[in-house]
């Protein structure tokens, strides 16, 4: 399985940008595929996951109501849309993806493929 992110940039305080994760290989077990970030010195964290058959998905608290995770089953790829940035998403954003369920589909634990990461910057 491999994973390939993009869309990162830099933007200025409440703008958007939308991230692309494209699945390839042998995806049929990436039931679950989400959204981390990991910003200088702290560790990644969870901020969104797609139940890839039912398209259900499941926010971190920071990110609720900014950040819309959507997929595309055609293209085997999943989105994150993050509106009203901040200075403080600025991080590198990792998608994932593993054959996980619940409250492990919210944790670094649930997750087996990983992309390569790409730099959000959100200027103030």
């Amino acid at each position: 399985v491999q994973l390939q992110a993009s869309g990162g940039g830099v933007v200025q305080a409440g703008g958007s940008l939308r991230l692309a994760c494209v699945f390839s290989g042998n995806t049929f077990s990436t039931y679950a595929r989400a959204w981390f970030r990991q910003a200088p010195g702290k560790e990644r964290e969870f901020l969104a996951t797609i139940n890839w058959s039912r398209g259900t998905t499941f926010y971190e608290d920071s990110v609720k109501g900014r950040f819309v995770l959507s997929r595309d089953k055609d293209k085997n790829t999943i989105y994150l849309e993050m509106n009203s940035l901040r200075p403080e998403d600025t991080a590198v954003y990792y998608c994932a993806g593993g054959a996980s369920s619940g409250t492990t589909a919210r944790t670094l634990a649930g997750y087996g493929y990983w992309g390569q990461g790409t730099q959000v910057t959100v200027s103030s």
